[in-house]
Order: C-alpha cells, then structure tokens, then sequence
C-alpha cells in the first residue's frame, strides 16, 4: 500500500481489485431448486449416504455436472430487486465505501455463490480491462469457513491456469488481531454513540 494516499501500488490502469461477498438466493426463487444444488453439491463433495455424484451409485457424474451448472445458473440469474435480494443492496453498498480507498480505475465486485457476477466473472471482467495484477478479497473473515478457504482458491487457481500471464493475490487469512480490534472498536463505538441506549428505549 501507499502509505501517503492510501492506494495500491502500481498502475491505476493495470492493478484491481475484486470484493467477494457470499451472496444469497432472491426470497421468490424457489426454495426446491436451492435445496437441490445444495444436495448435489454436498454429495459432489464426498457426503452423504453413496458418496461422490449424483443422488445414487450409478448417477452419471457429467449429467449431475450439468445440473448443477443448470441450477447454479437459474439461482444466479433470477431478477433482483432491493426487496427481494437486500444482501446484494448492502454488499453494493459496502463496495462503494471500499471502492474510492483503493486508488484504481479497476474494481469489481463478485458473489461467492448465487448471485451474479460470480468471482470467476468478475476477476474476468478486470482482465477484460487489461487488469495484469489482481488482489481479490471475502467479506467472510472468519477462518476455517469453506467458502474462503476452498472454495475462492479453487475458483481462482482455474483463472490462473487460464491467464498465466496475470498475478492474481488471494488476500487471505485476515489478520485475526487487526480483526479483533475492529470488532471491539465498533462495540465502543456503538456504546458511545448511544444506539444501545435507543434501541433499548425503542422496544419498550
């Protein structure tokens, strides 16, 4: 980091960066189609009763490929609105706080799972761009989740693969201390600001 601005080092036209949140269906997509992917890719996983693909032991792997990606797809392009979808709202929200404090023309935002643009679409989209070194980022900060320490790097490690010419940086683990000072810091913060005492007041 530049210590004076702020910003990245390097080119603001060649240095991106990409906030992953998690993501989360939209309420009126049908809830049958998430509790299908979910199933599939639990069992793709090595759970469940017959391990492996597919909802049995003779389930054809590339058909239960297909339809995942068939799910994934349908759960990730359902219409969103701010009713319906209102983590989107505040992952967006939260994207343009952290978008001017970076000092780059290359910024994208991407959603772990059921929302679009997905990581790969994103990190793709700055490439795009003639983005040639990426820092890519979760929302999600507790460690052992699988989302960031599976799922992210293997999304990422086929972009390299792909694009060997372009450095992509997975910033991760946090920092548990500096995380643990922001969690405390923003208790303080509340108490003093007197939104305990409100919200309080405001229940009864």
């Amino acid at each position: 980091m530049n210590k004076q601005s702020g910003s990245l080092e390097g080119s603001r036209e060649t240095v991106g960066v990409v906030l992953v949140g998690h993501g989360q269906p939209a309420s009126d997509c049908p809830p049958q189609l998430i509790g299908e992917l979910m199933m599939l890719e639990w069992r793709a996983n090595g759970h469940g009763a017959h391990g492996g693909h597919g909802h049995g032991p003779s389930a054809d792997p590339s058909a239960v490929e297909r339809r995942v990606a068939e799910l994934d797809a349908t759960i990730r392009d359902w219409p969103r609105t701010a009713e319906n979808d209102p983590y989107r709202v505040g992952f967006e929200r939260l994207a343009e706080q952290v978008r001017p404090m970076l000092g780059t023309e290359l910024f994208a935002i991407g959603y772990n799972e059921f929302c679009r643009p997905s990581t790969t679409d994103a990190v793709e989209s700055l490439i795009a761009r003639g983005a040639r070194h990426l820092y890519v980022i979760s929302v999600m900060m507790t460690p052992g989740g699988v989302h960031s320490e599976r799922d992210i790097p293997r999304e990422l490690e086929t972009i390299r693969r792909k694009h060997p010419d372009v450095t992509i940086e997975y910033a991760w683990p946090f920092d548990l201390p500096y995380v643990a000072q922001f969690l405390a810091q923003h208790v303080r913060n509340w108490q003093k600001s007197g939104r305990m005492t409100a919200g309080r007041e405001s229940q009864t």
